[in-house]
């Protein structure tokens, strides 16, 4: 009997032992995860503030790259509406080129493009093309020109000249079409210019 209240007294001071020190490991366990707990959260408050960080930048580049996407998109169509304005005036340009009437003025006007012709070539010695409306009018001026000839053959254009060197060696281009395509670069610019496009 008292072997068994012995040991009952034994297994009584195991178990509360036992559970002294699963309490106490436990206590410590949750010291631990608490001490843990609270060192993590600066961390986490920078990360945190890392993440939102990097969210506001990622935002703000996107926001530029929106609003230059715009700005470009914008410039394009700008540029598509000037070039279409230009190509019109072009048109128009030509038009009233087509119906230009050949009188005193429009002599005067072949006389200066043969004298520049001659100037740029440096020789009076051409052959002069034309197209078949101006050919009279360049037969009573040619005279003018020692060593200018007209050329039997017409060519297509809505007026002006076309010079070749006697020789074949050198070419210069002086008809309305040409001098027109000339002047576009100047007036594109000069029009981009207008409309805030230049560089």
């Amino acid at each position: 009997m008292a072997l068994a209240s012995s040991l009952e007294r034994t297994i009584d001071k195991i178990l509360d032992r036992t559970e002294n020190d699963a309490i106490t490991g436990l206590k410590e366990s949750l010291e631990s995860s608490k001490k843990t707990l609270d060192d993590s959260v600066p961390k986490l408050q920078q990360e945190y503030d890392k993440i939102i960080n990097d969210g506001k930048k990622e935002a703000e580049k996107l926001e530029k790259q929106i609003v230059g996407s715009s700005d470009l998109e914008m410039r394009n169509k700008q540029i598509v509406l000037v070039e279409e304005a230009i190509e019109r005036a072009f048109a128009k340009a030509t038009d009233q080129i087509k119906n230009t009437k050949r009188d005193e003025n429009y002599t005067q006007l072949i006389t200066k493009l043969i004298e520049e012709s001659t100037k740029i070539l440096g020789t009076s010695e051409i052959t002069v093309y034309s197209n078949s409306t101006d050919k009279e009018i360049i037969q009573k001026i040619l005279p003018k020109f020692s060593g200018a000839q007209l050329a039997p053959e017409s060519i297509s254009c809505l007026g002006g000249i076309k010079v070749k060197s006697k020789n074949g060696a050198m070419t210069f281009d002086n008809t309305l079409n040409a001098r027109l395509e000339r002047m576009k670069p100047l007036i594109r610019k000069e029009i981009a210019t207008q409309f805030g496009l230049g560089n």
